[in-house]
């Protein structure tokens, strides 16, 4: 018998791009050939975020050699490298005069360095043409390789990010090529090697984990020296994906919010729409500024 998928609840109820600045920002970047992770997770803030003329890049082409089952991004042969990719996001950048950038990839699994080399030259080439803005990377765990790690720290990224996803019970059915002790050992040692610059992660709810799996979680993250946390709902990209197991009520990511201030992690930015990038330049500026970590956004 077919499973009736859950009714989307109100509070998760999201515009459909539209305005000028959502056609000048989907125009610009099909006229420098780049990718928004955006546009290929299917992310629903992307009308919220392009409306204010801020995007997260995604290199390194958008096919992944990974099968995240939680993941709109296309699996299957990866492009072939394109090395002129970070001067066009950054002159990208410069075009809508962000103050504040965040750059990711799919996985390239078949690279030695994982694309490290294309982070860390897209860091130098934006930091180039606009000093003034900050950068902050999404990356992939390099399958754990250090010396990668090091290539992007090397760069100086004002933020390091790398997402856990969703609780360890859950690694084999949610994203079966990743190792959640080997998400975690990157995320201390890019603190590590800068422990001046803030790391973040973030991990979805409503894939079926617990209360004390989320807290475990939490609690892992605080171990793991990470200063920024997102938690939002996971929204299943097509009937191909993994379904959703509940909608977790705006007060549960409020609840979560205030353990993580408990547990002592700087920021933690909690709600049914958040993402990793979503609302970015805030989490710096609220960390910095010492500001309250419960937060429900969106």
């Amino acid at each position: 018998m077919a499973i009736t998928p859950l009714t989307r609840p109100d509070w998760l109820r999201v515009r459909l791009p539209s305005g000028q600045n959502y056609e000048d920002l989907k125009q610009l970047m099909r006229s420098k050939g780049l990718h928004t992770v955006c546009e290929e997770a299917r992310c629903p803030n992307m009308g919220e975020c392009w409306g204010h003329r801020t995007a997260t890049f995604m290199i390194l082409g958008s096919v992944c050699t990974r099968s995240c089952h939680f993941c709109a991004v296309a699996t299957g042969r990866p492009m072939a490298l394109d090395f002129e990719e970070p001067r066009r996001v950054a002159e990208a950048v410069t075009q809508m005069g962000l103050k504040h950038v965040v750059v990711t990839s799919v996985n390239r699994d078949e690279l030695r360095d994982g694309g490290a080399t294309l982070f860390a030259s897209t860091i130098r080439w934006t930091r180039r043409l606009n000093p003034d803005c900050t950068i902050e990377v999404l990356t992939p765990d390099f399958k754990g390789s250090l010396e990668a790690l090091q290539v992007v720290m090397d760069a100086r990224p004002d933020v390091y990010n790398h997402n856990v996803e969703t609780v360890p019970r859950l690694y084999r059915r949610v994203r079966p090529q990743a190792i959640y002790d080997r998400s975690l050992m990157v995320l201390r040692e890019a603190k590590r090697m800068a422990g001046d610059k803030p790391t973040k992660s973030g991990f979805m709810l409503g894939l079926g984990e617990t209360r004390d799996e989320i807290l475990d979680l939490l609690r892992d993250l605080h171990a793991s020296a990470v200063d920024i946390v997102t938690i939002g709902q996971y929204l299943r990209p097509t009937p191909d994906h993994l379904p959703i197991e509940r909608y977790v009520p705006p007060a549960e990511f409020r609840e979560y919010a205030a353990i993580g201030k408990e547990l002592g992690i700087p920021h933690v930015q909690s709600g049914p729409l958040v993402r990793s990038s979503y609302h970015a330049w805030d989490q710096v500026e609220a960390m910095r500024a010492g500001a309250d970590t419960t937060s429900d956004l969106g």
